[in-house]
């Protein structure tokens, strides 16, 4: 009994003490938003144009990546190994999973070439890969669906070799990054 008086006389001025403490945080919008301007990670905004430039570089070596990656690793390589043909042993579930690297491939290319907008140079060699990246727009469900062919295989390598090239010559090398398989999902 005497241990629980003890932990409850401590326990008291603690909670008062926290309680005090968070409403003395509490103060105006103004204090509010200085604080948070003050704070570095609470923006994660470049602050000049060099700095855009390097991000927009990065997240299209990372994006464009993550494409190449998943394309090679789901698409590329079962397709080689014939495990799309009817009667594979797998068949089924490495369609799906080259219906979701489809789609997931198809999103990062998106995203890679919006990323490119953010640096001039890369800008201008990623401007003309926007229609083969929107030709991959429908290719996931097609994956999933057991339709595929060479063609579309081709299509996905054709693309990525295509970004690939785009990045190189602007600076922005890109290599491969298997995404592992709950990004394909989620």
């Amino acid at each position: 009994m005497p241990g629980t008086l003890t932990r409850g006389a401590v326990a008291l001025p603690l909670c008062c003490a926290l309680l005090l403490t968070t409403a003395a945080c509490g103060g105006d919008d103004d204090a509010g938003s200085a604080s948070a301007s003050a704070n570095p990670s609470a923006s994660p905004a470049p602050s000049g144009s060099a700095e855009r430039q390097k991000l927009a570089k990065t997240r299209f070596v990372a994006n464009a990546g993550l494409a190449a990656g998943a394309t090679y690793q789901w698409i590329v390589k079962p397709y080689r190994a014939g495990t799309f043909k009817k009667g594979a042993d797998g068949r089924t579930f490495a369609l799906v999973k080259a219906g979701l690297a489809g789609a997931f491939a198809y999103n990062r290319l998106k995203a890679a070439a919006d990323n490119a907008k953010g640096d001039p140079l890369l800008s201008k060699a990623a401007a003309p890969l926007t229609a083969g990246i929107d030709s991959l727009k429908d290719l996931g469900t097609k994956f999933r669906r057991g339709e595929v062919g060479e063609g579309d295989v081709g299509a996905f390598e054709s693309v990525i070799n295509s970004v690939k090239e785009a990045g190189k010559s602007a600076g922005a090398e890109v290599k491969d990054q298997v995404p592992s398989t709950s990004q394909l999902g989620g």
